[in-house]
C-alpha cells in the first residue's frame, strides 16, 4: 500500500516491513511451514525424494503468500466523520468510515478495525468485499459514553489477507478524530435571580446621552443609516442631516463558579455529587447565555473560561453558541483541583462588580465558608447550590462529613452574608432546586419589605 494522502495507510521501511510481513503468518501459515520443514527433514533422513517435494511445497506456499501480499500495492485512503463531534453524556454519536480505492487495481478481502477507548464500547470490526478500482465502501458504527471527557478515535487499521489465509498484514492510517463528551444539560425555568437589575437577560441598553433629548450627541448622516434615527432639531441647527448615535447595549453579567476541590466531594462515578455539580454548572451557563447574559465560567483554582479578555466574559465579543461550546469543552475534562481552596476564585472576583454569581459548592469547612461569604461582597446577587457529598455517597462516608447542626450553621453564615443558599439533597433534579432558588429570592425580598421571613429547606 502507498501513503501520501491525508488518512492514507502508513508503510514502514522495506527491511522492517518484510520482517513484519513474516511476523504476520497466521496459525495455518505457521503450521504449513512447520509441516514442510518436518517433511523435508524426514525425507533427508529416510532418503525419500517424493516426501522432500511435498515438504518443499508445504514450506514454500506460506512464504510465497507472504511475499505476494507484501508486494501488493493497494492505494487505499480512509476518512472518518463524526456526527456530532460533541455529545452529552449518555447520548450516542455515529462514526462514518469511508474507504476509497484510488488505484485501478481491485483489492482483495479487507478487514477494517477502528481503535476506540473501552469506555465507548467494543472495537468495531468490518469485513469489506473486493473493492473495484476507483470504488468506495462506507460503513458506520455508534459510540456512547456515560463518562464525560475527550476520547480519541483511531487510527484506523486495515488488515489484508491472502486467499489461502496463510498471512495477515495490518496497516494503520495516520489520521484520528476526537469525540468530546460534555456534561448533560437540562432546560431550566426562567427566573429573575439578578436582584433588581433591569430585565433578566434582556440585554439592558443604556444610551450615551446623560439626560434628555437635548443632551443627545448627534453625528452626520452616513449612507445606510436608518432614516428613523434622523435628529431633526440638530439637522435644522447644522443645515445637514444628523442622526442620533446608536444605543450601546450593556449586557448583564453572570459568573458561574464551580467548586472542584477534592476535599469538597466524596465518592465518584456518574451519580456522584461532583458530577451533579459539573452538570449543574453546564446547565446554568447555557441557560444564562440563552437568556442574554454575558457569562464566565470560573473554578476554585482561579481559572476563568473563555479567558482573560477586556472583561473576561463570553457573549459580549463572541457568539453565544461558540462561548457555550468553549465552556462545555472545558467542563468535559474538568477534574478535582489540588485542594488550594476558594481563595484564588475570591481573588478573581475581587476586581469589582461581577453581576450575578451562581456557585456550585461541595462540602465547606469553616475556613472555606468564610471565603465564600466574602465573595458575596463583590457581586450584585449570589446564589449558592451546596451539596452535602457525604449524604450523596451514603454508607460509612456519612461519618466523615460534618454533623448536621454544624453544616446548617455554615449555611446560615452564607445567608447572613447575602447568599441565596439552596441545599441540594441526594438525587435532586436541577430544575426543582433552580425553582426553589427563585422562591427563596422572592421570600427574601418579602422579608425586607416586612413580609414573611425565613428560608425553606435545609439538609433534607
Amino acid at each position: 500500500m502507498t501513503a501520501g494522502e491525508p488518512g492514507a495507510v502508513q508503510d514502514g521501511s522495506s527491511k522492517g516491513g518484510l520482517r513484519a510481513a513474516f511476523g504476520g503468518l497466521t496459525t495455518r501459515g505457521r503450521s504449513f511451514l512447520a509441516a514442510g520443514v518436518a517433511a523435508a527433514v524426514c525425507a533427508y533422513v529416510l532418503g525419500q525424494a517424493d516426501l522432500l517435494r511435498v515438504g518443499l511445497l508445504l514450506a514454500v506456499l506460506p512464504l510465497v503468500c507472504v511475499i505476494v501480499l507484501y508486494r501488493t500495492r493497494y492505494r487505499v485512503t480512509g476518512t472518518r466523520r463524526l456526527t456530532p463531534s460533541r455529545v452529552p453524556t449518555g447520548s450516542e454519536a455515529r462514526v462514518h468510515l469511508r474507504m476509497d480505492n484510488v488505484s485501478r487495481l481491485p483489492t482483495g478481502l479487507l478487514m477494517l478495525q477502528d481503535r476506540v477507548p473501552y469506555v465507548l464500547g467494543p472495537r468495531p470490526r468490518f469485513v469489506l468485499d473486493r473493492v473495484e478500482g476507483g470504488g468506495r465502501r462506507e460503513v458506520s458504527y455508534r459510540v456512547r459514553s456515560d463518562l464525560r471527557g475527550r476520547y480519541p478515535l483511531g487510527p484506523l487499521q486495515l488488515r489484508l489477507s491472502d486467499p489461502f489465509g496463510m498471512c495477515e498484514l495490518t496497516r494503520s492510517f495516520s489520521a484520528y478524530d476526537t469525540l468530546v463528551v460534555i456534561p448533560r444539560t437540562v432546560p431550566l425555568p426562567a427566573l429573575r435571580l439578578a436582584g433588581e437589575a433591569s430585565g433578566y437577560g434582556d440585554g439592558r441598553q443604556r444610551s450615551l446621552a446623560l439626560a434628555g433629548e437635548d443632551d443627545i450627541i448627534p453625528r452626520g448622516y452616513r449612507h445606510g443609516d436608518d432614516l428613523r434615527r434622523v435628529h431633526w432639531r440638530s439637522t435644522a441647527r447644522y443645515g445637514e442631516l444628523m442622526v442620533r448615535r446608536e444605543e450601546q447595549p450593556q449586557r448583564a453579567r453572570c459568573t458561574v463558579l464551580l467548586d472542584t476541590r477534592q476535599a469538597g466531594y466524596v465518592g465518584a462515578g456518574p451519580d456522584s455529587a461532583f458530577e451533579w455539580a459539573v452538570s449543574g454548572a453546564a446547565s446554568a451557563l447555557v441557560h444564562m447565555l440563552e437568556r442574554g447574559f454575558a457569562v464566565r465560567l470560573l473554578t476554585d483554582d482561579g481559572n476563568a473560561v473563555p479567558g482573560s479578555g477586556s472583561d473576561g466574559f463570553a457573549g459580549s465579543t463572541q457568539e453565544s453558541a461558540d462561548s457555550a461550546g468553549l465552556m462545555l469543552d472545558t467542563l468535559a475534562v474538568v477534574d478535582h483541583s489540588d485542594g488550594g481552596g476558594l481563595s484564588r476564585a475570591h481573588d478573581v472576583l475581587r476586581g469589582g462588580d461581577e453581576g450575578l454569581l451562581i456557585a456550585f459548592f461541595g462540602d465547606l469547612d469553616e475556613e472555606q465558608t468564610s471565603v465564600a461569604a466574602r465573595m458575596r461582597q463583590r457581586t450584585g446577587a449570589a446564589v449558592a447550590f451546596v451539596l452535602d457529598s457525604a449524604r450523596w455517597s451514603g454508607g460509612m462516608e456519612l461519618l466523615l462529613g460534618p454533623p448536621p447542626g454544624q453544616a446548617e450553621e455554615r449555611l446560615r453564615k452564607l445567608r447572613e452574608a447575602g447568599w441565596i443558599v439552596v441545599p441540594v439533597p441526594p438525587g435532586a433534579e436541577l430544575p426543582a432546586v433552580w425553582q426553589l432558588a427563585g422562591q427563596m429570592r422572592t421570600e427574601t425580598q418579602s422579608a425586607g419589605n416586612g413580609g414573611s421571613t425565613g428560608f425553606p429547606g435545609g439538609w433534607s
